[in-house]
């Protein structure tokens, strides 16, 4: 990729047509796309300008999004109209959706009526459904033709279509019928129909179902394309396997950011700007800051025993931590496991009684190697006072870590905003109450 961008670059400064030509042409689209975005969109715009029409949109279409929209800024609305109504349809509505008002408005005269028509369908879908992900270019058949007369017919569709592994059987109103795949017609028997050898069992999803539902559902059944109907069962596009990937990779980048508390950073990290990052990141920090009071009023109601034990101090981060970094675990495993369908809200109470077993184990395991550190530090009395601690603590911190998403997920939100930094900052507050609690009754005791 470094090579690419410098062969670029080189190209640039000595005019070298042929060239960087001849780099668009041995090269991957990605791979080109990539070195471009590492150039201002004036000479990334430059370098397109020496490749063809065809393959200046594929190699568009590999762009981040965000790149795209700042590199049509530069774009003269001829030329970027003519790369459009080359990009495959999905692409061509991504990229629709990324541009401004204004430039929407420039670009959508400059196309012709059948593009247009198309942008504003699949863009008409609302954000997150199935309908917003998918293509409308697709392979259909009839079902009452030969084997033979539909490869004939795939042969015309195929220039125009994502994919022709597999064909969509539509009745004269495109209602779904059936699928059929393209190794079925090949070797197909003499004078085998359509209808003979397709597969009625198409999977379809609902166009307003939700596009993660619809990513797992390609991912589970490994398929090429997922076939997109509306309520009355017509079809109305396909989601690709490449799409799916696109979408599941979101989904799992926005579960990232929610674990670590950043919220609706909906662009690269690479183009952010400082405002965006620290919009996306103060909010959740702000919160956390005042819920650590609560650990700070703790420790101050116990500030006798504090002074009168100094050596309970010593232990005071080792516990918190303990508990905080349990928690973190029994989250993280619970919010996979909620987001995969591994478990559902309804299975909280069975998995409640097994992290509870868990936890008990740790705790032990825990408290059995800082005991013996205690006794050197503070004598039998503080040893007890670390291993029942850190066996409380512990147990409460997996149950908070546990329950949260669970909790979360009943009131219909995302499980994920059950994160390590909010999980930690509960069981901080709670393991201080837990620890000088029990040191309060323990060293107190005459």
């Amino acid at each position: 990729m470094n090579n690419s961008i410098r062969h670029i670059e080189t190209a640039l400064q000595s005019g070298a047509r042929q060239h960087i030509s001849n780099l668009f042409t041995s090269e991957h689209p990605a791979d080109i796309a990539a070195a471009l975005q590492k150039l201002p969109p004036q000479a990334a715009w430059r370098a397109l300008g020496y490749a063809s029409i065809s393959r200046r949109a594929d190699i568009f279409s590999y762009l981040v999004h965000d790149y795209q929209s700042l590199l049509a800024t530069v774009i003269p609305r001829a030329a970027l109209a003519a790369v459009v109504m080359e990009m495959k349809a999905d692409d061509r509505a991504d990229l629709y959706q990324k541009l401004s008002e204004d430039q929407r408005e420039t670009l959508m005269p400059a196309l012709a009526q059948a593009e247009r028509e198309d942008i504003r369908q699949l863009t008409s879908y609302s954000e997150g459904t199935a309908g917003s992900v998918m293509t409308s270019e697709y392979a259909a058949l009839p079902r009452d033709i030969s084997a033979t007369a539909a490869l004939t017919l795939l042969r015309q569709e195929a220039p125009d279509a994502e994919t022709i592994n597999r064909a969509y059987i539509v009745d004269e109103n495109r209602k779904l019928l059936g699928t059929v795949r393209l190794q079925d017609i090949i070797t197909a028997p003499h004078g085998a129909n359509i209808s003979d050898i397709m597969d009625t069992n198409t999977h379809a999803i609902r166009v307003s179902d939700d596009e993660v539902a619809a990513a797992r559902r390609i991912a589970h059944y490994d398929m090429i394309a997922l076939p997109v109907i509306d309520d009355q069962d017509h079809l109305v596009g396909i989601i690709t396997h490449d799409d799916a990937l696109d979408v599941l990779e979101a989904e799992a980048t926005d579960d990232f950011h929610r674990v670590a508390t950043i919220t609706n950073l909906d662009t690269s990290v690479a183009t952010a700007s400082v405002p965006t990052l620290y919009r996306a990141r103060i909010s959740w920090l702000m919160l956390l800051v005042f819920g650590n009071i609560f650990s700070g009023a703790g420790i101050a109601h116990f500030e006798d025993t504090i002074a009168a034990n100094l050596a309970l101090m010593f232990f005071l981060p080792i516990l918190i931590a303990s508990g905080g970094n349990a928690g973190a675990q029994s989250a993280t495993l619970m919010i996979r496991a909620l987001a995969t369908g591994d478990i559902a809200v309804s299975d909280w109470g069975k998995i409640f009684g097994r992290e509870l077993g868990v936890a008990i184990l740790l705790g032990l395991s825990m408290a059995a190697a800082i005991a013996v550190i205690g006794v050197f530090r503070g004598g039998k009395e503080i040893a007890l006072v670390i291993a029942l601690s850190m066996i409380l603590i512990v147990i409460v911190g997996s149950l908070i870590g546990m329950l949260l998403p669970f909790l979360l997920s009943r009131f219909d939100m995302d499980p994920a905003t059950a994160s390590t930094p909010l999980v930690t900052s509960i069981a901080d507050a709670t393991g201080v109450l837990i620890y000088f609690s029990i040191a309060n009754a323990i060293l107190a005791m005459p």
